[in-house]
């Protein structure tokens, strides 16, 4: 009982609060958030690649195919994002199926509970 207490407090409140969602919404808005921060980060780490070289960048934008380095960046952001999405759709789903075999424990052992108080 005291552990079913500890889980409750503790470690149930995050489990419960996830599966107040389907498993497809809490993946879905999770990757939501995921490509909105991994979009974030790309374009701050491009900003301090463009500030670092900006002389060379300067220097060299008439010399260059700005198509083909546009080009580049977008592949990139596309790289970037995708594999910190593939990352983040294994990791919710694991998260998930984990709190969802946490609860079903905690439920089961509430119902060895509840049929101790009936005798």
């Amino acid at each position: 009982m005291t552990k079913m207490a500890a889980y409750e407090s503790g470690k149930g409140k995050k489990d419960i609060n996830i599966l107040h969602y389907f498993r497809s919404d809490y993946i879905g808005f999770q990757l939501l958030k995921s490509v909105i921060a991994a979009t974030v980060s790309f374009f701050a780490l491009f900003a301090v690649y463009v500030f670092y070289n900006f002389e060379s960048l300067m220097q060299e934008v008439y010399k260059m195919d700005l198509l083909a380095f546009g080009k580049t960046i977008v592949i990139l952001y596309l790289c970037a994002v995708g594999a910190y999405c593939v990352i983040s759709y294994v990791v919710y789903a694991s998260r998930y199926n984990r709190a969802r075999k946490s609860l079903k424990t905690y439920y089961a052992n509430l119902k060895k509970l509840a049929g101790m108080y009936d005798r």
